[in-house]
């Protein structure tokens, strides 16, 4: 295993070293670290040319304190040596375009096929600049995200709507020196237990909930119809994702747009509207049925590899060990 993986804690237990003493020996005496040809610039930006690949993602993470940083990495080197293609600090689209090319050459650029992206303008910006004979496609994930955020949101409104109720029903009960007894369904939940309950299943497609999930669920549509509309939107988009092809996958998430837009929720409205504004990425998907999940497994990586080490303290050296890795 790579020196740089093993965190200072396992040194600790398993072979009785000082843990801060053998990080300072190894940052300072062992590692090539201050010698490191990217070192003044990494807190800035780290460029990797030669792990360029024509199948590319761009995402961003955050590393110490909620500060963001961009990475773009090659999704042939699955999440292995040759991963990182760069990282950039923030995201302000114009910095990291100019650092993009003026760092890798524009025929090495212009190999790239495709490039998977989450629904953030910078991020669009960015390939459409930098790879301009690219594919650029919308993450599935994030665009499916958008209707079920749509459905909890419909649920949360009705949540404190009874939470509302039973306060009001509690004061009046108290104020007539009587005893307050919420209303039981028949699963056994009350009205807020309910809409605090079904949370997870309206996540779910209906043959994935167990026996109880369907009862409760039963319960929650036919007293709120509203969220069962929501609902089976939801619903449709992600079969559209699941089954169409190429030739048919927009046309459907077209027809799908005009639907909702004829239905009386905002929040759905929403969506075909960032559906019609990011047309060419999400349409992209059915050509490939590429995702973004490459660029949030390596992001996942990258927490991990926080985590073990209890947080980024030197920014520079924490890039230092992550590249040794990934780049």
């Amino acid at each position: 295993m790579d020196s740089n993986a093993i965190s200072t804690e396992s040194l600790k237990i398993f072979f009785g070293i000082n843990a801060s003493t053998f990080q300072q020996q190894y940052k300072h005496k062992l590692s090539n670290f201050n010698t490191w040809d990217q070192k003044d610039h990494a807190e800035d930006y780290l460029i990797f040319p030669n792990n360029m690949g024509a199948f590319l993602s761009i995402d961003e993470t955050a590393l110490s304190n909620g500060e963001l940083y961009t990475f773009l990495t090659n999704k042939a080197a699955c999440g292995k040596k040759g991963t990182i293609v760069g990282i950039f600090k923030g995201v302000k689209s114009s910095n990291i375009i100019n650092l993009i090319k003026e760092h890798i050459d524009k025929k090495l650029r212009e190999q790239v096929d495709e490039i998977t992206l989450d629904l953030s303008s910078t991020m669009n910006v960015i390939a459409k600049k930098c790879f301009k004979n690219a594919d650029r496609v919308a993450d599935r994930f994030h665009v499916q995200r958008l209707p079920y955020d749509a459905v909890q949101q419909e649920r949360i409104e009705y949540r404190w709507e009874a939470i509302d109720q039973e306060n009001k029903a509690i004061k009046e009960a108290r104020k007539n020196d009587e005893k307050y007894t919420p209303e039981i369904l028949a699963n056994g939940d009350t009205i807020k237990q309910l809409l605090a309950r079904s949370r997870h299943i309206l996540f779910k497609s209906p043959e994935k909930w167990t026996v109880s999930q369907k009862e409760r669920d039963q319960i929650l549509f036919e007293r709120y119809p509203r969220i069962k509309e929501a609902y089976d939107f939801a619903q449709e988009l992600k079969i559209i994702y699941h089954k169409c092809i190429k030739q048919v996958g927009w046309l459907k998430l077209a027809h799908w747009a005009e639907k909702v837009r004829q239905s009386d929720f905002k929040t759905f409205n929403t969506i075909a509207d960032t559906l019609y504004n990011y047309d060419d990425n999400i349409s992209n998907f059915f050509n490939n049925r590429s995702s973004n999940a490459a660029a949030e497994s390596f992001n996942a990586k990258v927490k991990d590899f926080r985590r073990q080490f209890r947080g980024v303290v030197d920014i520079k050296f924490f890039l230092f060990r992550l590249t040794n890795i990934y780049a």
